[in-house]
């Protein structure tokens, strides 16, 4: 799957870079991560926030070259503590 995305991704910035893709553009797509901030609640629930984090200076710039937007920030999730988890199952 790896091998998939990193060939598309070159055939993408290839109409923007001419000649062979730098690995280190490459990169920059792959800083972008996917992170889960959990925040306990004063009614001992979990609040748990999925966020990508913000693509540095020089992605932006090529995401907008190509006209490629970022995924939308999924949803705030809310849980349950695991100790009432546990009570209930």
């Amino acid at each position: 799957m790896n091998l998939c995305l990193h060939a598309t991704l070159a055939r993408q910035l290839r109409a923007h870079v001419p000649g062979p893709i730098p690995r280190s553009m490459l990169e920059k797509f792959a800083a972008v991560q996917m992170i889960d901030v959990e925040i306990p609640t004063a009614d001992a629930r979990t609040l748990t926030l999925t966020r990508y984090t913000e693509p540095e200076p020089d992605l932006k710039l090529l995401l907008e070259q190509r006209q490629l937007e970022l995924p939308t920030q999924p949803p705030p999730k809310i849980t349950a503590a695991q100790a009432e988890s546990a009570k209930s199952g």
